[in-house]
């Protein structure tokens, strides 16, 4: 089998978005019915995220553009007020931004060369005079479960239960230990492994959060961050093992991670419940295996436009179907044989070559793309590889539990961790973080204290993107007032869930 070079992903649009916390708390938010721009949010939503468009950047600097997920740019006009809305020149809308060593960020309008600030709930441009008042703290606005990749050494960041490190040698993010939950709280991050410990500033994983695991977060466009325990330590991958530990001196940009949010690897099995599997040394897939290699993980790369999905093996290649009809894990990204359209059902899914064949095992074991119409045999059962747990995301916020309510909400600011039970293909139990299952009512609405365990039916909608379908037979979907309902019959965007 010829391998390919692991090449990491290019950062998508959603890496690159920030949400910017002014000096009082409060974040810069656009009022789409008013194009108006205020600072007045506590939390980071859909209002509170901007993309930043860079067109010259250097070191210390850079100079943007911020524009929202409506597509529209924050302004600045001549009187220094804010607005909302499109360039009318070439340089209406941009800013300086300037990179500061406590990880903030000034914004420079570059027409005036006025500052961005905040006086708690306005925004303006009005002063040349640099302050505290000018000062924006970036926060990424991509989901919490992210995978950081070190461009100077080639690897991912892994995290060593046994031994209680990190280590930034995998070469490819496709072990749940590569995973990490990055959580902000009163200004700094704690970055949680899979197993839930955190990462601190005495070199060795914790087991809660404390000032000890607390990080400042520089910030770069492009999804660079550096994590820094504000008295001079500065983490980067160190010795010969790339143990991941603070220290004063890095080299070349050793400190700098790409922050990405966590790829969905899964397995397949057939319908004899054998492994799909990359057969070492060939190009062949085939299902003969009853146990899990790394030839049996597939990384799940879909368009969330559209039903189609390309499925990456650990070997860096894409499984197409060649001639003959046989699938072969020898593709490269832009070929259209590398394309299937996925269908569901109840839990297992269907795979349709570009041919319009659907993909089974034939009666040697390999998996070929034959019938023109689907049965048994063409349905696989597929498992999340690297998600012991689900940190959803709708679209008014994080799945959680809050002081206030006794039922699960969906506007939350931080995610509860769902750890995952599976009981058959596309069939798990939810447990909440205490070892109780979840519960739900007769109206649709959810309690994370059961005493037993009920079945939830997860289907993939993209690359990071997935619906629940819940044990009363309805989707379960983010609703308005932050309450989690599960009564849709059909999938609607506020059953689409990140995670």
């Amino acid at each position: 089998m010829e391998e390919v070079e692991w090449t990491p992903r290019q950062p998508r649009a959603e890496d690159l978005r920030v949400g910017l916390i002014s000096w009082a708390g409060s974040y810069l938010s656009y009022q789409p019915y008013k194009n108006t721009v205020t600072a007045t949010a506590k939390g980071l939503g859909r209002r509170q995220t901007w993309e930043i468009l860079v067109s010259n950047e250097h070191d210390t600097q850079a100079v943007v553009r911020l524009r929202s997920l409506q597509g529209l740019y924050l302004l600045c006009e001549a009187d220094g007020s804010l607005c909302y809305g499109r360039p009318r020149t070439s340089h209406h809308g941009c800013f300086l931004i300037r990179f500061h060593r406590n990880g903030q960020w000034t914004l420079q309008c570059i027409i005036s060369g006025r500052y961005l600030e905040s006086d708690g709930e306005d925004v303006f441009c009005t002063s040349r005079v640099l302050s505290a008042y000018h000062m924006w703290t970036p926060r990424p606005a991509l989901h919490v479960h992210v995978i950081l990749f070190s461009p100077l050494n080639h690897c991912y960041a892994r995290a060593d239960p046994t031994m209680g490190r990190v280590w930034v040698d995998a070469p490819i993010p496709c072990l749940e230990e590569c995973g990490f939950l990055l959580h902000f709280q009163d200004g700094c991050y704690h970055l949680e492994t899979s197993a839930h410990t955190f990462v601190s500033h005495l070199d060795r994983l914790v087991s809660q959060p404390s000032t000890q695991t607390a990080f400042h977060m520089q910030v770069r466009p492009g999804g660079l961050v550096a994590l820094s325990d504000g008295e001079g330590g500065i983490l980067y991958p160190q010795g010969t093992r790339l143990l991941l530990s603070l220290g004063s001196s890095p080299h070349g940009g050793e400190e700098w991670f790409i922050l990405q949010r966590c790829p969905t690897w899964v397995s397949l099995t057939s319908k004899a419940r054998k492994f799909l599997s990359v057969v070492y040394g060939k190009c062949w897939v085939c299902a003969a295996s009853e146990h899990i290699s790394p030839m049996s993980l597939f990384q799940f790369e879909c368009d969330n436009e559209t039903p189609t999905l390309q499925l990456r093996s650990a070997n860096g290649c894409y499984l197409a179907q060649r001639r003959h009809r046989a699938v072969m894990a020898d593709g490269h990204p832009m070929e259209c044989e590398t394309f299937f359209r996925m269908h569901w059902n109840c839990g297992r899914i269907l795979l349709q070559s570009p041919s319009g064949r659907f993909l089974g095992i034939a009666a040697n074991g390999l998996l070929m793309g034959s019938a023109t119409i689907p049965g048994p045999n063409e349905e696989f059962g597929i498992r999340l590889a690297n998600r012991p747990f689900l940190a959803l995301r709708g679209r008014y916020g994080y799945v959680g539990t809050s002081s206030e309510h006794d039922l699960l909400q969906c506007n939350m600011d931080q995610p509860d961790c769902i750890h995952l039970l599976p009981c058959r293909q596309g069939i798990y139990h939810f447990q909440a973080q205490g070892g109780s299952f979840w519960s739900i009512t007769s109206f649709g609405t959810f309690r994370p204290w059961g005493k037993f365990a009920l079945n939830f039916c997860i289907e993939l909608q993209g690359s990071n993107l997935l619906t629940v379908l819940a044990p009363n037979g309805f989707y379960m979907r983010s609703d308005r007032s932050g309450t989690l309902l599960a009564d849709s019959e059909d999938i609607t965007k506020e059953c689409i869930w990140e995670f």
